[in-house]
């Protein structure tokens, strides 16, 4: 219901009827008090009423429309954008290692081959993970080979110089027991997984909760990669000479 402003006279003056406000003359009509709504004139005594009413129905229609208008679904928004590569956004690189439960050893790209037989340590077991979007999805790159971490068609692991296509890209999902998982992002339901021994298992017979596709990150032992981030920092103390107000205190210390 629109807001009311203060009473409006309207009185009749020759042929025409007009409302004052104040020192304005605002519209035509005959005499009498009302509450308008704030913007309102007066009109005809003829017209008014049915004009009022009319609005009075535009305005709970109006306010029945915008109620019946559905939110905007967020859930849905993240979905779609968390499908397409975020070519806009700065991306973040994180380096760690990726520990098998299974076999015990860390993950690593030896060109083509894929394996999780790498010690703690070790050049090839360091990982460059970089993010794609802000869905969770990342690249795994080794350090020591350059290579990335893909799947092809036939669930299988290898390690390919480009790794733009999706099937280069995984969905890192955080599980119950604080293990993490990698799905590729091309093959919806294909995870990375490995063996006892440390080799990789066809995609196509993982599921998210066997124990072989389950992963612990790791920080890697070895030297960091970022230049002047290996060379340990000493704190260093510089003396500056004595204030005039530091003698006083020094000679009252050795009155006393």
């Amino acid at each position: 219901m629109p807001s009311l402003c203060p009473v409006v006279t309207c009185w009749e003056r020759g042929p025409q009827h007009w409302a004052v406000q104040g020192q304005k003359r605002v519209a035509s009509c005959r005499l009498w008090q009302r509450s308008l709504p704030c913007g309102w004139s007066c009109w005809e005594t003829t017209n008014h009423p049915f004009t009022y009413r009319s609005f009075h129905f535009f305005v709970l229609w109006c306010h029945a429309q915008g109620e019946n208008h559905p939110s905007p679904n967020f859930n849905q928004y993240v979905r779609e954008q968390g499908a397409v590569t975020d070519q806009l956004s700065r991306r973040q690189v994180r380096v760690y290692q990726l520990y098998s439960r299974t076999s015990g050893k860390h993950v690593q790209i030896q060109g083509k081959r894929v394996t999780a037989t790498a010690e703690d340590g070790n050049n090839y077991a360091r990982l460059f993970v970089e993010t794609d979007t802000f869905g969770s999805r990342v690249r795994i790159k080794g350090a020591e080979s350059g290579r990335y971490l893909c799947m092809n068609r036939k669930g299988k692991l290898v390690g390919k110089p480009n790794g733009r296509s999706r099937d280069c890209i995984f969905t890192e999902i955080v599980l119950e027991n604080n293990y993490t998982a990698f799905q590729n992002a091309k093959y919806e339901g294909w995870y990375v997984a490995f063996t006892r021994k440390g080799r990789p298992i066809k995609a196509s017979k993982t599921r998210e909760n066997q124990r072989e596709v389950h992963f612990i990150k790791r920080l890697h032992k070895g030297p960091l990669p970022f230049p002047n981030m290996d060379r340990i920092k000493h704190f260093e103390f510089i003396s500056f000479p004595p204030t005039r107000r530091a003698k006083r205190n020094r000679k009252s210390q050795t009155a006393a």
